[in-house]
């Protein structure tokens, strides 16, 4: 009797878990519909039904479905918005974002996602990833490669699945859109755990290789203008199992090779390095804008690469986005600008979308100081919260990021206009616009010239810095 009802028991609690599973599938077709999608390759009428294309409305608008301050024709200190900006949609976060996390399941269900991962669903989602894009009124996107087609069994059939949704992406893209930037995921996968072009295992290396080699093929083909390398898990949990001179110099050698790679198939794109601290690894080779530069100038690299800057990573590593803007122009390598940015009280990646007015326009000033980011641009990097599961939400993101680095670059025409921030900078360091400054600055004062020097002055005169007054011409131009 006690293993009958322990049976039915059992019975009714498997029912309840089906019953479960059935509510958590995400719903497969928009309501307005009907039976229209039950093919899962094909999807018909539009993804974004209601949602017009965004337009420029001004700074005046209440419409949450329009620009305010983005107007991509006008034209701001010499450029028209949309060159200075190159805005791109990421496809991992808009199409891939889930809403999980650690500690919680998914909380976005799409309605044109079937629950799979095959390649017709894959070709369905590149489809509202275009759709998308035309109504937002971009002309650039990223990817991943895994993000944007299914892993097969083996190489071959990843290739192939690759191939037949970035067929269809060629076809879309039309005359107009293009990548901004492609790359390999090389850090989802388990083969991955110690890294791809640092990993401690042959093989690792050699397929990470032949993966990058496939990405930077297909970017090509899309017309592509950049390739990233983010390695995620290019770095160590621990130096007590790891030979850190041996990994770096595996990764120069893979660096090589992608650069050689490169010009054999005529791709005529820069190869971007986008630093981080951590996260998933303990410690990131590429840590810091410095460090990817002084990494690049050991190995003969820096005429090769350049960096794109993610805000969030810059505040992982201790710094502000504009100190590792201004560490990269300054060196010359600044390429790409990873629009998203961080939570001052949260210890990691959040990756939400800049919305911070003081922030972006200090992001514009490096961007203008560089002349800007052609053949890079901005890519949003950025993803919606958990909690804002509406498709309208995607949009209202996107326009908000756009408005606030488009109202950054206004700021900074204001302040390069008013001059006032700029002749305090001049004035602080005007002791040096004179003979001995242009001796010491050529490189051609010694130190025994500046001894006589320093006797002949006597004890210097230190002026104030001046900056509060900095920080007042500052904000107000905000």
């Amino acid at each position: 009797m006690k293993m009958k009802a322990g049976k039915i028991f059992l019975l009714l609690l498997c029912l309840n878990v089906i019953t479960i599973g059935v509510i958590a599938n995400p719903p497969t077709c928009d309501a307005n519909l009907g039976e229209a999608c039950s093919d899962s390759s094909e999807w018909q009428g539009e993804f974004f039904p209601g949602i017009p294309k965004i337009k420029y409305e001004g700074p005046s608008s209440k419409n949450p479905l329009a620009y305010k301050w983005y107007n991509k024709e006008e034209e701001i200190l010499g450029k028209k918005m949309k060159d200075w900006m190159r805005f791109s949609v990421a496809f991992w976060h808009t199409f891939r974002g889930s809403g999980s996390d650690p500690f919680g399941a998914p909380t976005k269900y799409w309605p044109w996602e079937d629950g799979t991962n095959s390649v017709a669903m894959a070709k369905r989602r590149m489809k509202a990833n275009f759709e998308f894009i035309n109504k937002l009124g971009v002309d650039w996107w990223c990817f991943h490669d895994r993000d944007i087609a299914p892993d097969g069994k083996t190489l071959e059939e990843s290739n192939a699945n690759l191939d037949e949704v970035v067929a269809l992406a060629k076809e879309l893209q039309g005359t107009k859109i293009r990548p901004l930037w492609g790359t390999a995921q090389l850090f989802m996968h388990p083969r991955y755990m110690h890294g791809g072009a640092t990993s401690s295992e042959l093989g690792v290396y050699v397929y990470s290789a032949a993966q990058v080699k496939k990405a930077m093929e297909v970017t090509h083909y899309l017309g592509g203008e950049n390739y990233v390398f983010w390695g995620g898990r290019e770095g160590y949990q621990t130096l007590l199992n790891t030979d850190m001179g041996r990994e770096l110099d595996h990764m120069a050698r893979f660096f090589e090779s992608a650069a050689a790679y490169k010009k054999k198939i005529g791709f005529n794109g820069t190869l971007l390095i986008e630093p981080k601290p951590q996260e998933p690894t303990k410690h990131q080779y590429d840590w810091d804008a410095s460090t990817a530069a002084n990494f690049l100038r050991k190995y003969g690299l820096e005429g090769e690469f350049k960096l794109n800057i993610e805000c969030n990573h810059a505040t992982l590593s201790g710094h502000s986005c504009h100190h590792e803007l201004e560490t990269a122009r300054l060196n010359g390598m600044l390429g790409n600008i990873d629009a998203n940015t961080g939570d001052p009280q949260i210890g990691w990646d959040t990756d939400q979308f800049l919305t911070d007015i003081g922030e972006a326009t200090l992001v514009m000033l490096s961007v203008v100081r560089n002349g800007g980011l052609a053949p890079g641009g901005f890519n949003f990097d950025a993803k919606l919260r958990r909690e804002s599961t509406d498709v309208e939400d995607l949009f209202i993101a996107h326009i908000s990021g756009m408005d606030t680095l488009a109202r950054g670059l206004r700021n900074v025409a204001k302040l390069i206009e008013d001059g006032s921030l700029a002749e305090l900078v001049r004035k602080r360091y005007q002791s040096f616009d004179s003979e001995l400054g242009a001796q010491i600055e050529a490189g051609k004062a010694d130190f025994d010239m500046l001894e006589k020097k320093a006797f002949e002055l006597g004890e210097p005169k230190v002026a104030s810095a001046k900056q509060e007054l900095a920080e007042m011409i500052f904000q107000s131009a905000l």
